[in-house]
């Protein structure tokens, strides 16, 4: 495989990614730079330029990893070339983040770039169907369907990527806000459930239907296992070889310090 570029947003996923790379070069959307790790910045003004900037370093190969939120663009600084995207990114932003994105993977493509995903260039951070930590009940099995459901319906709604099931009911969904919001809000509502003595319930992460897994993965960390436990949840399920975990060793222990469950799902019949 021939030298990758990172495509790097905020948080700790570009550093975890570099560190299973052959010496990746690393470029940062201005404003949105990585944690530990050095980037390169790049304006999306000079988007063009920039392009051109990775094939005659013969980069040709990208992954892209980390946050980014849209940016704040400045009309005088677009170079001429970007300046005729504009309404080809500005329509897709208003259509949705996996619209936009779709554009961005597009338009990189057309100038000859390949994107890659994380799951095939660190396999390792995105496991397939199995239990982490703790024992899944059939009560979580069920609570963890219904979620994996509701999260078939609203991703066509350009939502987020979380949900929060306790007894089948939803008692949070992962909206603007981000997860940490969501488990919050779960755990302050955890007293909804209509049987205390029942089951706990269960955060459960997965793509949206649809999404271009190549880009914008769902992530986990030792953080959303803490806030899972926080929020008096049984466990945290995603999709299996769909979701990236950030310090799997970490998570769980912390999983296992904390009584709860880690589980990779697999389809739910």
């Amino acid at each position: 495989m021939s030298r990758i570029a990172i495509i790097a947003g905020q948080g700790r996923l570009p550093a975890v990614v570099a560190e299973g790379l052959d010496d990746p070069a690393v470029f940062a959307l201005d404003g949105f730079a990585p944690d530990g790790l050095d980037a390169t910045v790049f304006r999306l003004e000079r988007l063009v330029p920039f392009l051109d900037e990775l094939i005659r370093r013969d980069l040709r190969q990208v992954v892209f990893a980390g946050a980014i939120r849209r940016p704040r663009l400045e009309p005088e600084a677009f170079d001429p070339r970007t300046v005729q995207l504009v309404p080809r990114i500005l329509a897709a932003m208003q259509s949705g983040d996996d619209a936009a994105l779709r554009t961005v993977l597009d338009i990189f493509e057309e100038n000859d770039l390949s994107i890659c995903s994380v799951s095939e260039i660190r396999p390792d951070l995105v496991p397939n169907e199995g239990v982490l930590a703790g024992q899944v009940s059939d009560a979580d099995r069920r609570d963890a369907a219904r979620a994996a459901e509701i999260l078939s319906q609203t991703g066509v709604l350009d939502l987020g990527q979380g949900v929060v099931v306790a007894q089948g009911l939803c008692l949070a969904l992962e909206t603007l806000p981000g997860t940490a919001a969501m488990l919050e809000f779960a755990g302050r509502h955890q007293g909804l459930r209509p049987d205390p003595c029942g089951g706990k319930g269960v955060f459960y992460k997965a793509p949206k239907l649809g999404q271009d897994l190549r880009i914008d993965l769902p992530t986990l960390g030792p953080d959303s296992v803490d806030q899972a436990a926080a929020a008096g949840l049984a466990g945290v399920a995603w999709q299996a070889g769909g979701v990236i975990l950030i310090d799997q060793a970490e998570m769980i222990r912390r999983a296992d310090a904390a009584g709860i469950f880690l589980w990779a799902a697999g389809p739910f019949g």
